[in-house]
């Protein structure tokens, strides 16, 4: 073989999470029952407006590309959602829909972050987003977040860590994988710390839907100048549909537009047209059923765990993750997984892929699974716990 692969993925560490999903799966094939407390993705599909209206666009011939950023009308029903939600005027021009939520973020950062600058990201915080940056050739460097800021940075570690090669600051509220928010002031002072050093505030959105102990709020509120990405596969359940959307500044979106029209040309055009009956009044409620399904899922496993003797010292207050601490049990996440997995069948997924900042510690649990699958999950860990 005479070619390699280029120098840049050199630095792309593998998901490891599927390492554990593969040894699920494998038991699974050998007649072990598995319970996936691991996967980001909601037990729900597509509701049936939606999955009528896809079918719709199908049977009409609705197949054909669309403007690479979006059709009109989508544009236009996201940014009346936020009116809805939020009582936000955005702009439909700001709005760019995107093949799903990484679709978002990878234009957002080829706009804007430069060959060997830096992108702060908490520690710990969704995986793949630092990796988008390295194949960028940016640099992402992780800031160390405890418990004592909900394993969210506050705008003194952003001072502290910010250096004269950092271009901008990627946030996630509620995060993946803590299930935690960030204040509306804590994040106006982020936001205005980031201003003044002429940098680029992103803020993933994409839980936002799935906030239970207080109203929702979007960044966006802060000003034109905050990015922020969402998605139509957490709360509007349509993971494998692919879609998502980005909020920018108005003088970005031409960027946004050249760069979306050479990477992919469009989002799905029939996900773009059922996505409208997301919005739909039948679906809404829907979606709200499930959002309080999700609640009483957290209701019910937090304090199953904490009563196991997981330390949990951040209640999550959206998405559908618990961050827990397993050092009582393990001095390794790592192998505390594998063992649990391969002796109860129970599937968790260890702190390594979230950071570097103590992660051994932890494991993320998702409740997106059923309150009968999450009861036998507890009852089997309890069983291993305590024997």
């Amino acid at each position: 073989m005479t070619f390699r692969a280029a120098r840049r993925t050199e630095g792309i560490e593998p998901f490891y999470v599927m390492e554990i999903v593969k040894e699920a799966k494998r038991l699974a094939d050998a007649g072990t029952s598995v319970i996936h407390l691991s996967i980001g993705e909601p037990d729900f599909t597509a509701p049936p407006p939606v999955q009528r209206a896809a079918a719709h666009a199908i049977e009409a011939g609705l197949t054909q590309y669309t403007p690479a950023l979006g059709t009109d009308e989508l544009r236009a029903a996201i940014a009346l959602d936020y009116a809805r939600r939020f009582g936000l005027a955005v702009a439909p021009e700001r709005i760019v829909v995107t093949a799903g939520a990484s679709g978002a973020l990878l234009l957002a950062l080829a706009a804007l972050l430069e060959r060997d600058r830096e992108l702060l990201m908490p520690d710990p915080s969704y995986p793949c987003n630092r990796h988008f940056a390295a194949v960028l050739e940016g640099r992402a460097r992780l800031m160390p977040c405890s418990a004592a800021t909900s394993f969210q940075p506050t705008a003194q570690i952003i001072e502290q860590a910010w250096s004269a090669r950092c271009a901008g600051v990627l946030l996630a509220s509620p995060s993946n994988p803590t299930g935690t928010s960030i204040e509306p002031e804590a994040l106006a002072a982020i936001a205005e710390c980031v201003r003044k050093r002429d940098g680029f505030l992103i803020v993933d959105e994409i839980y936002l839907g799935l906030t239970y102990d207080h109203p929702p709020r979007t960044a966006l509120a802060l000003g034109e100048d905050v990015l922020v990405l969402s998605s139509f596969s957490k709360y509007f359940n349509l993971t494998g549909w692919r879609l998502g959307w980005l909020v920018a500044p108005r003088w970005l979106v031409p960027v946004l537009e050249k760069l979306a029209q050479n990477l992919y040309i469009c989002a799905s055009a029939v996900a773009q047209h059922a996505a409208l009956a997301c919005f739909s009044d039948e679906a809404l409620a829907i979606y709200e059923n499930r959002r309080e399904e999700f609640r009483r899922r957290r209701d019910y496993l937090v304090p199953a765990l904490r009563e196991l003797g997981f330390g949990i010292e951040v209640t999550p207050d959206g998405a559908f993750y618990v961050y827990a601490d397993i050092s009582r049990f393990a001095a390794d996440s790592w192998d505390f997984a594998f063992t649990l997995l391969r002796q109860t069948g129970v599937c968790l997924v260890p702190g390594r892929d979230f950071g570097v900042a103590q992660t051994a510690r932890y494991v993320r649990l998702s409740y997106a699974n059923s309150m009968d699958n999450l009861r036998e999950a507890v009852a089997r860990m309890r069983r291993f716990l305590h024997r």
